[in-house]
């Protein structure tokens, strides 16, 4: 990291309440100016979504795994437990399928995921020409979580048409070792970043806050990495402690560290979508960084708290809702669909 870029940092993590509302105002001035006042709010298929004006799709935009539950990983956070929120798609044929049906329904999409390989990638070679034929045919807007990935795949996906390459980034070695159990570095992360980046994918990293048992350990560091990659958008996420994993007693990430996060990803990236996207704490703790986020002045919310749509309505800002994955942000104010609901 940057002297310059350090010692912002270093003041960001020393701010106190006076001096973090500053914080927050400027980025959310940093905000309005490059995209105007307003803000998307997202509600993807997976996991049910009720506002007084929304109601989630069951079958607008779902998410598919293509190794059903199994993660060789079985990382400390995860354990492979989300992967059983997702539709299995264990063939090229079934992906097909799946997608097929999610067409029938009058869905929009789909997020094509699944548990990771030893060394940290998702096996989607042989999904490919299964991809492109979604694409293809049936016309669906198809988002992939890629894991680490070399550049022969980058760029079969980037042939195949996708709409967006997710894909984790961790700043820390001791992290990837320790909580993913992963016997890769920060440089394999650089080196995805590189390869998506040239193969025209449009390139959607998440930052997951608060990784390190809820600690900040990294995240600056990988923001700084995003920021050489000119990303289609940025989505920040928060470590959610799950039941049933080996982290499940671990303290989440505060609000307060969260907002720190938002506010040095949208000053490193002033012109990049930045998205408080759906993995975070539930409750008191989601309606507290929900808020945190609109006074970052973060460009959309997944599942956003009645607490920050009411305070986003308060600030005069333009809202609106999509049954899409929150990746889409860039899409959107690319086609400038703010006022039409999806």
């Amino acid at each position: 990291m940057s002297q310059s870029w350090r010692n912002k940092v270093q003041s960001l993590l020393q701010a106190d309440d006076k001096a973090l509302e500053q914080w927050l105002a400027e980025a959310r001035e940093v905000s309005w100016k490059s995209f105007g006042r307003r803000i998307r709010f997202y509600a993807p298929s997976f996991m049910y979504y009720r506002a007084e004006r929304f109601c989630s799709s069951p079958s607008a935009f779902p998410s598919l795994s293509v190794t059903g539950s199994f993660c060789a990983l079985k990382c400390k956070p995860c354990g492979g437990k989300v992967l059983n929120t997702m539709l299995p798609a264990l063939s090229p044929q079934r992906l097909v399928e799946v997608c097929k049906d999610i067409k029938a329904k009058g869905g929009l999409g789909c997020l094509i995921s699944g548990g990771c390989l030893p060394d940290g990638s998702v096996p989607l070679e042989k999904f490919v020409d299964a991809i492109a034929e979604v694409k293809k045919i049936l016309g669906l807007t198809v988002v992939v979580h890629t894991g680490v990935i070399d550049s022969k795949l980058a760029g079969r996906l980037a042939g195949a048409g996708i709409d967006a390459a997710l894909i984790d980034i961790i700043g820390s070695d001791e992290t990837i070792r320790e909580i993913y159990q992963l016997n890769v570095s920060v440089a394999d992360y650089d080196r995805s970043l590189r390869v998506l980046h040239e193969s025209g994918i449009p390139l959607v990293p998440h930052v997951l806050v608060g990784l390190h048992y809820g600690k900040l350990k990294g995240e600056f560091e990988a923001l700084e990495m995003i920021a050489k990659y000119s990303p289609s958008a940025v989505i920040v996420i928060a470590l959610m402690p799950i039941h049933g994993t080996m982290m499940e007693t671990a303290a989440p990430p505060k609000p307060i560290d969260i907002a720190r996060v938002l506010v040095a990803a949208r000053l490193m990236l002033p012109e990049t979508p930045l998205v408080l996207g759906c993995m975070r704490p539930k409750g008191k703790h989601k309606a507290e960084t929900d808020v945190l986020a609109v006074r970052a002045g973060v460009n959309a919310i997944t599942f956003p708290s009645e607490q920050a749509i009411k305070l986003a309505e308060s600030m005069h800002t333009e809202t609106s809702f999509s049954s899409l994955c929150c990746s889409q942000i860039f899409d959107d104010f690319k086609h400038n669909v703010w006022k039409r609901e999806v």
